[in-house]
């Protein structure tokens, strides 16, 4: 969503064609390096007796929220374009927070998610 974001943005806004494109670009590296990250730490879902979780996921390894990190990467890289960066931080925040709501990640998870995130759009 976020990469999509950055591509609408460079084919909307032409003169600033090149910085939409970095944006969306640096939204990409974000999630490379999330997962790069998850191949070095192999931290398991969180399992709860009882209560399964509320979505299916691809992958068991969970640190870093790869969704935490792409919405603080974007946010802070469209930020930067000049959209408003409230709405763009309460999407990402709301987006890293559903996945410990769905069960699918570990608070920690979404933290350090959103901190990679807003340290690599930096």
């Amino acid at each position: 969503m976020w990469v999509v974001f950055g591509l609408a943005g460079a084919r909307l806004d032409p003169r600033r064609r090149r910085a939409w494109r970095r944006a969306a670009a640096t939204v990409a590296l974000a999630y490379l390096a999330n997962q790069l990250v998850k191949l070095a730490v192999p931290r398991e879902r969180p399992r709860l007796p009882g209560l399964p979780a509320l979505i299916e996921v691809g992958s068991r390894r969970t640190f870093p929220s790869a969704h935490a990190t792409t919405s603080f990467a974007g946010a802070r890289a469209y930020a930067k374009l000049g959209v408003p960066a409230a709405p763009l931080y309460a999407l990402a925040a709301a987006l890293a927070a559903s996945r410990v709501w769905l069960g699918v990640h570990h608070p920690s998870d979404v933290v350090a998610g959103a901190a990679l995130g807003t340290v690599l759009a930096r």
